[in-house]
């Protein structure tokens, strides 16, 4: 069996944290031969560089960073053996890694994760977006608890995932308030021409939509596409447009960017998941997140 030279590990770890080698050298009471000698050590046992020296200041590769968080669990946990074996007091707070698909919502984003912030129990929360197909890579990989998202996994992913629904509901179209003005009179036959702000057309949402307006024989005038849904919310405040987002985030929404109402339909469905390798959940968080979006939240 191969084992990690965790003498090695400090080594990187310290460089990383320290951001320069001679820094590093200060800190570890080593010359800096030496250090270098541990590092390109650690890089040949892994198999891949874990710095970018293509640059003139330290960077971490794609690799080195999953090195890093890795060595940043290791070293604390080390921290809180000597601790314990010392009768120290240890009050390490439960860290939850979360993945969140940049096609949410914010504050639906915040307002699934909060009630993890809830547990007796100190929760450190490391939250990245991203497109879910890297995020669930990344989940196999255990460097998640969960992903959020607003689709289940497909079964096109290659990753063995569990998506858990933790609820659903309608959508909300809103408009600066002059527009909101104009377009509310006969909702939603007013949206047929009127200037709308909508999702890329990968996005859940989007489709969802494109089916509604067929539906309903509506053809707006689509006025712009965004990746990223605070963005779309700035140009509606702005008055470039209608834009959708779920209904129950509807009272965040407008009291953050100020906008107004259009309309509402429930024909029109946003459903959220939990996704994670296993099948039952066992992460005090991460069912702390299910259980409240359950019963409260889409309750």
């Amino acid at each position: 069996m191969r084992w990690m030279n965790y003498h090695h590990l400090l080594y990187f770890w310290t460089v990383a944290r320290e951001g320069t080698i001679a820094r590093a050298c200060e800190k570890l009471l080593v010359s800096q031969p030496t250090v270098s000698g541990q590092l390109k050590a650690l890089e040949q046992a892994v198999g891949r560089p874990l710095f970018d020296r293509s640059r003139r200041t330290l960077a971490l590769t794609d690799m080195g960073q999953t090195v890093y968080r890795y060595a940043e669990e290791i070293f604390t946990l080390g921290r809180e053996l000597e601790d314990v074996v010392r009768d120290r007091p240890v009050d390490r707070p439960l860290r939850l890694n979360v993945g969140a698909a940049d096609a949410l919502a914010k504050p639906i984003v915040r307002r699934l994760i909060e009630p993890a912030l809830g547990l007796p129990q100190p929760v450190h929360i490391v939250c990245q977006e991203g497109k879910p197909e890297p995020l669930l890579a990344q989940l196999a990989m255990h460097e998640f608890d969960v992903v959020l998202t607003d689709a289940p996994a497909t079964p096109g992913v290659r990753v063995r995932a569990y998506s858990h629904l933790l609820g659903e509901c309608g959508v909300t179209f809103f408009a600066a308030a002059s527009l909101a003005a104009k377009y509310r009179k006969r909702f939603p036959k007013s949206l047929d021409g009127a200037p709308m702000l909508l999702p890329m057309p990968n996005a859940h949402l989007r489709r969802s939509l494109d089916q509604w307006f067929d539906e309903q024989g509506l053809q707006p005038e689509v006025r712009g596409e965004f990746d990223d849904t605070a963005l779309a919310k700035e140009f509606g405040l702005a008055g470039a447009g209608v834009f959708a987002a779920p209904s129950v985030i509807e009272n965040e929404v407008c009291r953050q960017y100020g906008v107004r109402v259009v309309g509402r339909t429930d024909e029109v469905r946003e459903r959220f998941y939990a996704i994670s390798v296993e099948r039952k959940l066992k992460h005090p968080a991460v069912l702390a997140i299910c259980e409240t979006a359950r019963e409260k939240l889409f309750g």
